[in-house]
């Protein structure tokens, strides 16, 4: 599916531009304000930067969102530039000195510490800089979870055996740590699964606060602040459907509910970004091979990846386009399920696989749909050197 306005923008856009990236920021901007009404006005919507971290977006969200989640000095630096005037929280395995250095130097609001060695070596930096704020911090813990809880997920960062976060006990061992520093413990963070529906989300969301009160308590510790990430299920293969925002909120609300002082936060990145992004080209050939139609067309998954990266066929839009000036017959493919593929050379270089189309001719324009997160920015440009899409942001 591809928005009227878009539609129209893609159909119009000249050939010399495609293939093109269009994001639509209005429509960006109604889907952000719909969540933000869906969730409790205690509850901080931070955007996971690294679903798309186009200035043009970040700026679009501002008005609806709490603050960024980024992943990497370089992020930290980008997010901070485009957006100067809210709160980041920088997350993520293997943090180095620069950059920690980096997040104390732009007063980065909240660090989630992974491990005790990191939290050694931010307590060591933040210690030569005597007279300023502390600098406060959540633990990341990696909670046990079961098949029953995270048996949905597309992807599991962990409630099992994972690079990511502390190890309860470890996680417990680490306060000691704190003591006489200048790192100030908020409270608790835990991103375990990604690609969950809202009734999982809200399972994982209270054994986490669940977890950190206990922690809280049995140390008097004074947390105020509970991360439950983000994870929210997006559909490639249902792209009108969405995660369940309304019930997912009401569920926070009954968790803030029975924890209260515990101010709750979400980082949803691909639930925020992926609808008001298309990827569009054109087909270069339709050709026939042993019985099945392929349309190879320019571009291809070194400028989205996703449908590689994650094995699924992206939704797509056909855009005719009538006008034909070659002096041979227009190839074509008809009523029949067809597998656009891109230009690179090898197989893996697939965009959606046998998929029914009453046409799809050589000329014609695809738009492919829920491009509007983890596409331009996680594939391999540089493989065979093509050129790269152009971007075009309606707002």
């Amino acid at each position: 599916m591809i928005l009227p306005r878009a539609a129209g923008y893609a159909a119009g856009l000249p050939g010399n531009e495609l293939p093109a990236y269009v994001h639509d920021l209005t429509a960006l901007a109604a889907h952000a304000g719909e969540i933000r009404a869906a969730l409790p006005p205690q509850t901080e919507l931070y955007y996971a930067a690294k679903a798309n971290p186009a200035p043009e977006l970040l700026r679009a969200l501002a008005p609806y969102v709490s603050g960024y989640e980024v992943s990497s000095g370089g992020e930290l630096a980008h997010v901070r530039k485009a957006v100067p005037g809210l709160p980041l929280a920088f997350g993520g395995p293997g943090k180095t000195e620069p950059e920690l250095r980096l997040a104390l130097d732009l007063g980065t609001e909240r660090i989630h510490v992974e491990s005790e060695s990191e939290l050694r070596l931010l307590a060591a930096l933040a210690a030569e800089r005597p007279g300023t704020a502390p600098t406060d911090i959540l633990l990341r813990v990696n909670l046990p979870a079961g098949d029953t809880e995270l048996g949905g997920a597309a992807l599991a960062m962990g409630g099992r055996p994972s690079p990511f976060g502390l190890d309860p006990r470890r996680a417990e061992a680490c306060l000691p740590l704190l003591r006489g520093t200048r790192l100030r413990l908020r409270g608790i963070h835990a991103h375990l699964a990604s690609g969950l529906d809202a009734p999982a989300l809200l399972a994982v969301a209270g054994r986490v606060t669940a977890w950190a009160r206990a922690l809280d308590e049995r140390h008097g510790l004074g947390l105020d602040e509970v991360n439950v990430g983000g994870g929210m299920a997006v559909d490639y293969a249902r792209p009108h459907t969405r995660f369940d925002w309304a019930a997912y909120g009401a569920g926070l609300a009954r968790l803030a509910a029975e924890h209260p002082g515990y101010r709750l936060r979400i980082e949803p990145g691909r639930a925020l970004a992926a609808y008001s992004g298309w990827y569009v080209t054109e087909v270069l050939d339709v050709k026939h091979s042993h019985g099945e139609a392929f349309a190879v067309v320019r571009g291809g998954t070194h400028h989205l990846r996703t449908p590689a990266a994650k094995g699924h066929d992206q939704p797509f839009t056909v855009l005719p386009a009538d006008a034909w000036d070659r002096p041979w017959p227009r190839p074509a493919a008809l009523d029949e399920p067809v597998t656009i593929s891109g230009q690179l050379c090898t197989p893996k270089d697939v965009l959606a696989r046998a998929v029914a189309v009453a046409e799809l001719r050589t000329g014609d324009r695809v738009a492919f749909a829920m491009a509007g997160a983890y596409a331009w920015n996680i594939s391999h440009h540089e493989f065979l050197m093509h050129p790269a899409p152009t971007f075009h942001f309606l707002s």
